[in-house]
């Protein structure tokens, strides 16, 4: 019994919880979101262009494009993160003064844009070649094809892969703190790491755990309805006099059979 009431006391205070809570919500919370839908913003667009230049024809937008993807997905994110934080650190000086901000920010971008831009690339390549060939045969060029036709299709197939890869900016943003952030651009595993060292109790960063659940578990399920709704498509509604049965996704519901009246004539 004194064992499980240790294990309670480290993990579950309850004083502790709610002398932590505040500035979790406050301040480690928005620090956090910040940090992972920013980072996914700009590496979308960044990933975007690696996934046109990894299908580009030219050895010289390829290969570059490979490269990057290929170091960036093999390093480790934290090695990635204090790299760009340490090595950047002068310009950072002269940029925008002392905050490691903005540079955490940019790590986990160029990190997520090695993924993103894979993904965008598998999706876009998984798009039949007749798309194509009917985009050009209707007086598109190459350009608008791929921008109208090709790319929204293939962002649309791999949407959950996407929010899969935010789910992982998520928990990668906990990393941002081996750079010395500030107090108030602390998130949550350094607000949870903060309060555990103060006081020798574990139940804070547990709470923190317990925010990271919050947010990636819900996203999770998120992705597998979506990716459901993405194979099975959309049942149309049909009116309830029509019993040809029900309308899948890509046909028409005929118009219902109504009684033909008789001429009184």
């Amino acid at each position: 019994m004194d064992t499980w009431s240790t294990l309670w006391e480290t993990f579950f205070d309850g004083d502790s919880m709610r002398e932590a809570l505040p500035e979790m919500l406050t301040v480690g919370l928005p620090n956090t979101l910040i940090l992972a839908v920013t980072a996914a913003l700009l590496g979308s667009v960044f990933g975007m262009l690696l996934a046109i230049a990894g299908i580009s024809r030219s050895r010289w937008l390829r290969w570059p494009a490979r490269v990057y993807t290929d170091i960036f997905r093999g390093l480790p994110a934290a090695a990635t993160i204090l790299l760009i934080g340490v090595g950047l650190a002068p310009l950072g000086m002269r940029l925008w003064g002392p905050n490691p901000y903005p540079l955490g920010i940019l790590a986990l971008s160029l990190i997520a844009a090695a993924y993103i831009g894979e993904i965008f690339r598998a999706g876009i390549q998984s798009v039949e070649a007749a798309q194509l060939e009917g985009a050009r045969a209707l007086g598109f060029s190459w350009g608008e094809a791929m921008r109208l036709v090709i790319v929204p299709q293939g962002v649309r197939r791999v949407l959950p892969a996407w929010v899969n890869q935010l789910i992982a900016l998520i928990k990668d943003s906990s990393l941002v703190y081996f750079l010395g952030l500030l107090a108030s651009q602390r998130e949550l595993f350094r607000i949870g790491q903060d309060y555990a060292a103060n006081t020798g109790n574990q139940s804070a960063l547990l709470l923190a755990g317990l925010f990271y659940l919050a947010l990636t578990v819900p996203l999770t399920h998120a992705v597998n309805w979506i990716d459901r709704r993405l194979r099975q498509g959309r049942a149309a509604a049909v009116p309830p006099e029509d019993d040809g049965g029900p309308v899948l996704a890509g046909e028409t519901a005929l118009p219902p059979k109504h009684p033909t009246r008789e001429d009184p004539r």
